[in-house]
C-alpha cells in the first residue's frame, strides 16, 4: 500500500527542452496566424467601406470565404470590424452581383452566431431580404429564404421578420421553389409562427395545399414533417384553414397517415388537427376522417402518443363514435372495463400492465383488420424526397 501511495504522489515528470521548445514553437504559429486573421479582417471591412462596388463585391465574397472556414470568435471579429452595415446596404444595390455577394457574407456571418442575427436584422436587413422574395431570379429569392431561416431562430428578431411580410412570400415558395426552398421555407414559417408579439397571423390557408403535398412526401417521422404538421394544426384553427384541409387531395389521409407513422411530436399535432375539424363541425367531419381510417391509429395513440397526444385522441375518437352523446361509451369507461377485468386476471398489482397490454393488443387486431387498405395506399404512395431533418 505504502508503495502505490509513494506512487500515486511522484510529481510529473519535468518537461524536456524539447517538449518546451515545440510547444512554445506551436504558440508562436498560433499567434502569427491570428495577427495574420486579424489583419486580414481589418482589410477586408476598410475595402468593403471605402472601396468602389467591384471592390465591395470582392470584399463581401472574400468575407463570405473566411467566415465559412472559421469559428464564431471570428465572426464576431467581422461585426466588430463594422462589415454588417454596409453589407446590408449592398442588398439594396440594383447590381444583381452585389446583392448576391453581400447576401452570402451575411448568411454566413449570422450562422451559429445570435449576436449577429440581431445585428443584421437591427442594421436594417429585413426589408430588402423580402423585396429579394419578391424577385424572378430564383437563386436569389431562394437564398433570401435561407437568410430569413436564419435571421428568424434569433428570438429577439421574430416580431420584425413576422410583421415584415415575408410570410406569404415563404407561402409561395412552398409551391414554387426547389426541395431546398421549400424545406427552409416551412421551417421559416415555424419559427415565425411561434412568435407571441405578431398580432398579424404569419399564415393563411393559401399554406395548406403545399404543406400537405410536402407531408405526403416526407417521411412522417421527421423533423421536418413535426414543422409541417405544427403549421397545419394552427391552420386547422380557422374556417378557411379547415376547409382547405378537406378540399386538398388527400388532406385528411395525410393527417391520418402521419397519426400512424409520426414521431410523438408530429403525431401530436396531426391528431390536434384532426380534432379541431372535427369540433367545429362533427356532422361535417366525422363521415370524412372515419372513411380514411382513423380509428386503429388514435387508438395506438391512447397508449403511445404523449399526454396531449392522448387526451386528444381520446377526445376525438368520443366523437367519431356512432352512439348518441349521451348513451356513447366513453374512452375512460372503456379503459375503466379493461382494467376491472386486468386486476381479475392478474392482480391489482399487476393490473395497470395487464391492462395497457389489452388495450395494445386490441389496438393490434383492429390495425390488421384494416391492413389490406393501408397495404393498398403504401404500394400507391410517392416515394419520399422531402429530406429527413
Amino acid at each position: 500500500m505504502g508503495h502505490n501511495q509513494e506512487e500515486e504522489e511522484t510529481p510529473p515528470a519535468t518537461p524536456t527542452p524539447t517538449t518546451t521548445a515545440s510547444t512554445a514553437s506551436k504558440d508562436q504559429e498560433e499567434e502569427t496566424w491570428n495577427h495574420q486573421k486579424q489583419t486580414l479582417i481589418l482589410e477586408l471591412s476598410e475595402k468593403l467601406i471605402t472601396g468602389d462596388l467591384q471592390a465591395k463585391i470582392e470584399a463581401a465574397r472574400d468575407i463570405r470565404k473566411v467566415v465559412r472556414k472559421s469559428s464564431v470568435k471570428t465572426r464576431s471579429k467581422f461585426a466588430a470590424a463594422g462589415v454588417i452595415q454596409p453589407l446590408v446596404f449592398m442588398l439594396l444595390s440594383p447590381n444583381i452581383d452585389a446583392r448576391e455577394a453581400s447576401l452570402l457574407a451575411l448568411l454566413n456571418l449570422a450562422v451559429r452566431n445570435e449576436r449577429n442575427k440581431v445585428n443584421i436584422v437591427t442594421a436594417g436587413a429585413v426589408p430588402p431580404l423580402v423585396e429579394l422574395l419578391k424577385l424572378q431570379n430564383s437563386g436569389l429569392r431562394e437564398l433570401a429564404t435561407a437568410a430569413i431561416l436564419t435571421l428568424s431562430a434569433a428570438a429577439p428578431n421574430k416580431p420584425t421578420i413576422a410583421a415584415s411580410g415575408a410570410a406569404p412570400l415563404l407561402v409561395q415558395i412552398l409551391s414554387s421553389g426547389s426541395v431546398q426552398g421549400k424545406v427552409d421555407a416551412v421551417t421559416a414559417l415555424h419559427n415565425l409562427s411561434t412568435c407571441k408579439e405578431n398580432s398579424i397571423p404569419s399564415l393563411d390557408a393559401k399554406a395548406v395545399s403545399p404543406l400537405i403535398n410536402l407531408l405526403k412526401e416526407c417521411k412522417k417521422y421527421s423533423k421536418f414533417a413535426e414543422k409541417a404538421t405544427a403549421l397545419l394544426e394552427i391552420l386547422s384553427k380557422s374556417e378557411e384553414g379547415r376547409v382547405a384541409i378537406t378540399d386538398s387531395d388527400g388532406g385528411i389521409l395525410t393527417l391520418v397517415e402521419t397519426v400512424e407513422d409520426g414521431s410523438l411530436v408530429s403525431t401530436q399535432h396531426a391528431v390536434g388537427a384532426l380534432l379541431s375539424l372535427c369540433q367545429s363541425c362533427r356532422e361535417k367531419y366525422r363521415e370524412l376522417i372515419l372513411k380514411e381510417g382513423a380509428i386503429p391509429g388514435l387508438l395506438r395513440l391512447t397508449v403511445e402518443g404523449t399526454s396531449i397526444a392522448q387526451e386528444r385522441a381520446h377526445t376525438l375518437l368520443d366523437l367519431l363514435r356512432d352512439t348518441p352523446q349521451e348513451k356513447k361509451l366513453t374512452s375512460s369507461v372503456l379503459e375503466k372495463i379493461v382494467y376491472d377485468i386486468a386486476t381479475r386476471v392478474d392482480g391489482a398489482d399487476k393490473a395497470a400492465e395487464t391492462a395497457k397490454r389489452l388495450l395494445e393488443d386490441m389496438v393490434q387486431r383492429s390495425m390488421e383488420l384494416s391492413m389490406n387498405r393501408i397495404q393498398h395506399r403504401a404500394a400507391s404512395c410517392t416515394p419520399a424526397k422531402i429530406p429527413s431533418a
